[in-house]
């Protein structure tokens, strides 16, 4: 039961749609009628509202940490490894499939930081420092994520984490699928850079 409940707590945590809530608690309307669709904290930046972008961009990272912290302190140990592992795959799910919204969320960039930092935090910042650096030199958004979330799951069995490896592995091809599109633009040159009008 140990497991399912991690999952269902994860998940809780990871489907609250805060760039969602946030935006239309500002008055700005559904982020999803603009940009891609999607409802993290690249779309929000849309909106031309870095405070709510930034806003976004805090929670999701924050629902992330907060399942996968819970699992580690309720089920301590072995099994409480167990129940991190699966508490990080139902937040990321609950995020790019949140039951609130037909299943339709984002594309979990963001909460993939947090539970890499919830799990252990070298792998935390393995994935920030990869996040940032890619994101400084290309200003792709999308190939910054994509890049951190394989360097999270390089990272966990490089940093002495291997029973994490196979959840952070699973997710990050979760996450590069959910990419398609984009990887698709990238190909041809055509994905849109931060700080760009598009």
């Amino acid at each position: 039961m140990e497991p399912l409940l991690a999952a269902l707590l994860g998940y809780a945590f990871g489907s609250i749609p805060f760039g969602l809530l946030l935006t239309k608690a500002a008055g700005m309307g559904d982020v999803r009628d603009i940009g891609s669709g999607n409802i993290g904290a690249t779309n929000v930046l849309r909106t031309g509202n870095k405070g709510l972008a930034a806003g976004t961009l805090l929670l999701d990272l924050l629902k992330g940490f907060a399942p996968v912290f819970l699992a580690g302190m309720l089920w301590p140990g072995e099994s409480g490894q167990v129940a991190m592992a699966f508490a990080t795959g139902g937040a990321v799910i609950g995020h790019c499939y949140p039951v609130w919204l037909k299943f339709k969320g984002g594309k979990g960039v963001a909460t993939n930081a947090g539970v890499a930092f919830g799990l252990a935090w070298p792998i935390g910042l393995a994935y920030a420092g990869i996040w940032i650096a890619m994101l400084a030199i290309f200003r792709i958004s999308s190939l910054a994520g994509m890049s951190a979330v394989v360097a999270a799951a390089a990272a966990a069995p490089l940093f002495g984490y291997p029973q994490f490896f196979p959840v952070l592995a699973a997710i990050a091809g979760l996450i590069i699928y959910l990419h398609r599109e984009n990887i698709g633009r990238l190909a041809k040159g055509e994905e849109p850079k931060i700080g760009n009008s598009k």
